[in-house]
């Protein structure tokens, strides 16, 4: 018998090489003390992705340790000793993006068979190991966010893969994108209401429509790169969108601020059960409420031509 054929070797991965600046900026209309400063704003490697350098920098100067939260984040606490009437934040990255999205029929082709119609069950292991991100972390007493899903049904089975591309796809071409500068982020079923909303607000309703289905999910954020030329909303802010696990291909990113599948211009930082475990800084002053006079965030994701060094 002849021996089989050798394989054909692989492309070379598609990579992109980008750089990520990312300033906050405190300021106060007098001396305050600081307490300490909780910062997730750095990634980590993956098979997708490589963290080439990194450099954090606090202005006034602060004591810096590391840590990892429950869901093995890379988190750093800033502690700081003097009185300040501004505080600064910079972080810079550089990453290498591997890859190119696979299309939908390859993921579709991926999925276990038990699970390629919706609904399906997971296993009894995963759905120990997913645990918290399979319970719905919104009240909604009257299931609306389920009945509003129910439309997106094309049967009974229906292609899981499709259902949740519908579900992301809606959101983009239905919904109003608002970018709003204020803390917080609206229920799904305030969002729902609205028709309108930040990448945050849209992220949310998406995961907890999909708990609601029985779906595990979770809130991924990070930044987005938009190639230039390309329209995307979301640029030059942090950014947050959602993964759905799925028995065959694991944890699939969905963007449903963009309408994406898949995570090419998506740049993970961190995965969270919820969005309130996702502020890139958080911290407190002692001082009076009347203190403090604002915040200002600048983000920038700008790809660096092979070989090149900067910005």
């Amino acid at each position: 018998m002849p021996s089989p054929a050798p394989l054909a070797p692989l492309p070379p991965p598609m990579r992109d090489l980008l750089a990520v600046s990312h300033t906050t900026r405190y300021r106060y209309a007098a001396p305050v003390m600081l307490g300490p400063h909780r910062l997730m704003l750095r990634p980590r490697d993956s098979h997708d992705m490589r963290l080439i350098s990194a450099s954090l920098t606090l202005s006034p100067p602060g004591r810096l340790r590391w840590v990892y939260d429950v869901f093995s984040n890379s988190i750093a606490i800033a502690e700081f000793t003097a009185p300040v009437t501004e505080l600064v934040i910079r972080s810079d990255l550089m990453v290498e993006r591997f890859g190119a999205d696979r299309p939908a029929r390859d993921i579709a082709a991926e999925i276990a068979p038990a699970a390629r119609d919706w609904p399906f069950a997971y296993s009894d292991d995963d759905r120990a190991d997913l645990g918290a991100m399979l319970t719905p972390q919104y009240a909604d007493p009257e299931g609306r966010l389920r009945a509003w899903a129910q439309g997106f049904v094309a049967g009974n089975p229906t292609p899981t893969l499709g259902l949740l591309r519908d579900i992301n796809a809606s959101i983009q071409k239905g919904f109003l994108y608002r970018a709003r500068e204020e803390a917080g982020t609206q229920t799904p079923l305030e969002t729902l209401a609205l028709g309108a909303g930040t990448c945050r607000d849209f992220a949310v309703l998406m995961i907890e429509t999909c708990r609601a289905m029985g779906f595990g999910a979770r809130l991924t954020s990070g930044y987005l790169h938009v190639p230039e030329g390309a329209g995307g909303q979301g640029a030059g802010s942090t950014h947050a969108w959602c993964e759905i696990h799925l028995p065959g291909p694991g944890w699939i990113a969905f963007d449903p601020t963009n309408g994406l599948m898949g995570g090419r211009d998506l740049i993970r930082v961190a995965t969270v059960r919820d969005i309130r475990q996702a502020a890139p800084v958080a911290g407190s002053y002692n001082g009076r409420p009347t203190d403090f006079l604002g915040m200002e965030v600048s983000v920038s994701v700008n790809q660096v031509p092979t070989g090149g060094a900067g910005t």
